[in-house]
Order: C-alpha cells, then structure tokens, then sequence
C-alpha cells in the first residue's frame, strides 16, 4: 500500500513538474534568443513559484508559526491561481500559434512577399526594356516621318529610279546582315526567371517564430494575471448578498417570510482575517435576519492563532440568535476549541443537536471529518425523536449527507464547502464529487440548498463562483 501512494505520489510530481516546464519554455525559452537575464528571471519564478506554494500547504496543515504561514501563504497560494490559468491560457495560445505562423507572418506570408518582389523586379526589368525600345521606336518613327515628309526628301529620293535603285540594294542586301534591334522589335526575349537564392529559408525564420511566441506568451500572461487579479479583488472586496425564497409545505402561516442569513466558508486564516471577518458580519447585520447560520469552515488556523480575527462574530445580531455547525476545517484547526470559542462569541454550536424555533424545529449535525476523532453526525440524535408533523431545517456542511437527511424527514438542508467551484475549471471536479455544487435543488421532500461560500480556501481568488452570503426566506405553502 505504502509502494503505491509513493508511485501515485511520483506520478503527480512528475506530471507537476512538467506541465511547469512547458509553461517556463513557453513563456521565457520561446520568447528569447537565449541565455540571459529574462530567462534567469523566467526560471526563478518558475521554480521559487511552486516552492512557495508547497510550503504554504505543509506551514499550515503543520501548525507553524503563524507569520510564517503569512509570509508563505500570499505568493504561494496566488502562485497556484496564477500558474492554473497560465496553463489554460497558454494552451488555448497552441490552437492560435498555427494560424499565426500561416499568416502574415508565417510561410503563407512569406512566399507571398517573395512572390510579390519577384513580380515587382519581373515589372522593373520589363519596364526598363520597355522604356529603352520604346526610345528606340521613338526614334525610329521620328526618322519614318521625316522620311515620309515631302518637305524633307532629298531630291533624288523623289526620282522613282532612285527607289527602284534603292529597292535593288535592299534585296541584294545579306540576309544575314539585318537590324539587331529589328530582330527584338518583333519577339523580344522574355526576362529570363529568377532563381530562389540557395541559402533563403523553406521554413519560417527564427524572427517570426520568436515574434509569434512573443505575441502569444504576452497575451497568455496578460489573461492569466487580469483573471487572477478580479478574482482576488472579489474575494477581498467582501461577498454579496444573494436572496432566495424556500417554500415549505409544514411550515405555519404565522412563520412565513421567516429570513435566515446563511454564511459558510470564510476560511479565516493567513491570508483573510479580522478585516474581512468585520465586511462578513456588516454584510449580515445589513440584511437584518431572523437568525443566522454558519455552517462551517469558519478557520484555517488555531484559537491561538485566529482568536482576533474571529472576534467581529461577537457583533452579529439576530432576533432568534445565530448558530453554528462544525466544517471539515475545523477538524484540521481543533474543533473542540472553535467549539468552545464560538460559544463565548455569542453564537450557539449544534453538535448533533436540535432546538426549537418558533413553528420549526432547527437542527444541527457535526462534519462528516469528525468521524476521524469520533465525532461525526449523529442524525439519529439530532432529529429521530421529534415531532414529524413540525418542519425541520437542517444545518450541515457538506451537501454529501442530502441522503441522511431525506431519510430523517428534513424538509431543508442547508450546507456549503463546495465554494461553487471557486476557480474554474474547479466546478467541474466539485461536482462530481458533491450532489449539489451550488444553489437550490430537490431530493423527493427534502430541499437542499448550497452556499458558494463567503471566503476562499488556498488562493483568495474565485473565478466563476462568486462569494455569497445567503437570505433564505422561508415562505409557507398555506399562505
């Protein structure tokens, strides 16, 4: 077993490593002429880049210092936002690299512009041959008109004797003794065709395939860093409020419009802390709620560590309180303390517990991480003693547990951990392994909703999944 996760381990690295390496030769070795301080730099980045990245990862599954997870966590976690769309714009540049080389500036062109000076020197010749026979002629037709001119003929020219004298002369005249330029007047030689020089290139020339990398490399990079840098404006900038409204069919009339802020997913840690948990609690406390759910990965760090960053949760205020469920991160952080810390905060932790809220019953059910120190969900405990006929909202963190769920008679789950993707392509692989990615879907009586998340995990970028905090107004089929 251990021989097989070294082989897959292996594996990956290499696959790592290479997909780097096209990525530096693309992008430095393409677009250079060789050695120098470009490609130096080129290299540094690429190496120092993934270094960062790996480093950051083990700082902080490690429990190291806190600021060196802060020093570490900025370049290596936008280094993976960065490299990913680097490698997906630099492969979309391969479909355009062919036509750019065909193009004005690849063979196609070339042999164009060769073709075209070569008819252009073909027209030159020509017209210099032109102009000097057409001199000729010039002259030859001023002679036939003096010739030809009554004024101008010598006297003996007029006696016919003379011409027939004249005609005598030109008939006894060799044949092979004629007018060289007459011979040209009547077929003239074409210009004889130009040879290609031996040493001119069959193949595109260095300039332009260094042009073309250049053109596609720039562009590659510019997409890749515009892309990274709006995606980490909006994950710093705080998320938006999302509103959806949640029939239900035992819910009373008198809970209609009941409004419950879900937030999930702030993932406080090295990178976003005590500043962006105030925007998350002003984003809250603005929407005015009934209550207030967290469910889950709150922190990426210890108590010690995140105890000042989480202390703006204090400020939250709701009519009926705000609870909070643990999310697998919180396994990796100490459960046990954030338990215990979000309790003096002023929210109220559901362990696989219940409580009464007004006309429905609010449950809570631990992250399936748990199961690893004994501390799963408990769905037998939370909800298998009560009563059927009220309506059940149900907070979990991962959508995975839907089924539990159905099975209990739930009538809403809600969840997050999925982060809606949080960096594309990422949504593809999120959803296959979670039944619902985002948003508000079905399962027989149970509905599920799924929060993309408040913060971000890893790179504070998020592109194709925009954070949210959630108002899920519960509406009453009765009303």
């Amino acid at each position: 077993m251990v021989v097989v996760f070294v082989l897959i381990f292996l594996a990956v690295l290499a696959a790592f490593a290479a997909l780097h390496w096209y990525v530096w030769r693309r992008l430095f070795r393409d677009t250079t002429r060789g050695p120098g301080p470009v490609r130096r730099a080129g290299t540094v980045l690429i190496v120092a880049g993934p270094l960062c990245m790996f480093a950051a990862l083990a700082t902080e599954r490690a429990g190291a210092p806190f600021w060196l997870q802060r020093v570490l966590a900025w370049p290596g976690f936008l280094w993976l936002a960065l490299s990913l769309y680097l490698l997906l714009a630099l492969l979309v540049g391969e479909l355009v690299r062919p036509l750019l080389m065909r193009g004005r500036w690849g063979d196609r062109g070339r042999e164009s512009r060769e073709g075209e000076s070569l008819d252009q020197g073909s027209q030159d010749r020509g017209s210099q041959g032109q102009g000097a026979e057409g001199q000729g002629a010039e002259e030859r037709r001023s002679s036939d008109h003096e010739s030809t001119d009554p004024e101008s003929q010598d006297p003996e020219s007029s006696d016919p004797r003379s011409q027939d004298r004249g005609s005598q002369d030109r008939a006894g005249q060799d044949p092979g003794s004629h007018d060289p330029g007459s011979e040209d007047r009547q077929s003239p030689d074409p210009a004889p065709a130009p040879t290609p020089s031996p040493s001119a290139p069959t193949t595109s020339t260095p300039t332009r395939r260094l042009f073309v990398s250049r053109v596609v490399g720039g562009a590659a990079a510019a997409a890749a860093v515009a892309t990274v840098g709006a995606g980490t404006y909006g994950v710093l900038s705080g998320p938006k409020v999302k509103r959806v409204t949640v029939p239900l069919a035992k819910l009373p009339r008198a809970a209609h419009g009941f409004r419950i802020a879900v937030v999930s997913d702030i993932h406080l840690g090295p990178i976003l802390g005590r500043g962006f948990a105030e925007k998350v609690v002003e984003t809250i406390n603005s929407t005015q709620p009934d209550l207030i759910a967290v469910v889950g990965d709150l922190v990426d760090g210890s108590v010690k560590d995140l105890g000042p960053a989480a202390a703006p949760l204090r400020k939250l205020r709701a009519r009926h309180g705000s609870f909070f469920v643990t999310g697998n991160h919180e396994y990796f952080s100490g459960a046990e303390q954030w338990v215990r810390e979000v309790r003096e905060l002023g929210l109220h932790p559901l362990e696989n517990a219940r409580v009464e809220i007004g006309a429905f019953d609010l449950a809570g059910v631990n992250d399936v991480q748990g199961e690893s120190e004994g501390q799963g969900p408990d769905f037998t405990k939370a909800l298998g003693d009560r009563d059927r006929s009220r309506a059940a909202v149900l907070l979990a963190h991962q959508p995975v547990v839907i089924h539990d769920a159905v099975r209990h008679g739930v009538d809403l789950q809600l969840s997050g951990h999925t982060h809606g993707g949080q960096l594309f392509p990422g949504n593809l692989v999120a959803g296959l392994a979670n039944p619902t990615l985002a948003g508000l879907e079905e399962y027989g009586d149970t509905q599920l909703y799924v929060s993309r998340g408040a913060g971000a995990w890893g790179p504070p970028t998020r592109v194709g999944a925009p954070s949210d905090i959630t108002v899920v107004e519960l509406a009453s089929r009765q009303a």
